[in-house]
């Protein structure tokens, strides 16, 4: 005991310590999870800028949309910007409208299948958007923990062979591969805890939008098979 208790101060378990004296499997791992949680990070920032940021676009658009003013006058106005969210359903729709009217088009049911389907395609760029990058980190939340596993059972079978090559369980011996062991099991839950949480709120605030972007798609649809029975009508 005395023995362990003298070697044991001489072993470096700092952080930093503990990578550049793990080997080459354990060092990639590491590195391996801690690229994982900068990446996830950057993706949970951008995600949380553009749901803020899409969030205040259909808010400001709806006041607009719902005030009575013109669709042309509107559409001109949504035109003459890159529009996303519910803009660009609107403008999509619009833009479709317009094209069949200037065609003269006589079918109602063609102009109504074409519009659906024009709707249909801007809900799923929208979707698209809201929804990239959000498929990597509910691989991360999965995945990270096992590859910490991977690493600490390395790690562990390190601090067996040091232990059989110095025929001593003195502490000094083994504290250093085990402290790398559990390092690499802490970086795999330092990845998966905020990627598993960041996913399963990101994904539940982008279904809400899907779901707004499709409730005023039904809407809009709405209004413009109204008009067109109206014009169908003359």
């Amino acid at each position: 005991m005395d023995a362990v208790g003298a070697a044991a101060p001489h072993a470096d378990l700092s952080i930093w310590a503990l990578f550049w004296q793990a080997d080459l499997i354990v060092k990639s791992v590491m590195l391996g999870l801690l690229a994982a949680s900068i990446w996830s990070w950057a993706i949970i920032v951008d995600k949380w800028m553009l749901y803020g940021r899409m969030r205040r676009e259909m808010n400001r658009f709806e006041r607009v949309f719902w005030s009575g003013q013109s669709l042309d006058e509107l559409y001109q106005q949504m035109s003459e910007k890159p529009a996303f969210g519910l803009g660009a359903v609107f403008v999509a729709a619009m833009k479709e409208w317009k094209r069949s009217h200037e065609q003269n088009a006589s079918s109602f049911f063609g102009v109504q299948a074409r519009l659906e389907k024009v709707l249909d395609v801007a809900i799923n760029r929208e979707t698209e958007n809201l929804e990239k990058r959000l498929g990597f980190l509910a691989t991360v939340g999965s995945a990270s923990p096992f590859v910490g596993l991977f690493g600490t059972v390395w790690g562990i079978m390190n601090a067996f062979t040091a232990i059989s090559a110095a025929s001593s369980t003195n502490l000094s011996v083994v504290a250093g591969p085990i402290a790398e062991a559990l390092f690499a099991t802490a970086l795999g839950l330092l990845a998966a805890i905020p990627a598993v949480i960041a996913y399963n709120k990101l994904s539940s605030d982008a279904n809400k939008m899907v779901g707004r972007l499709e409730s005023f798609a039904d809407e809009f649809s709405t209004i413009l098979s109204r008009q067109l029975e109206a014009r169908s009508a003359r």
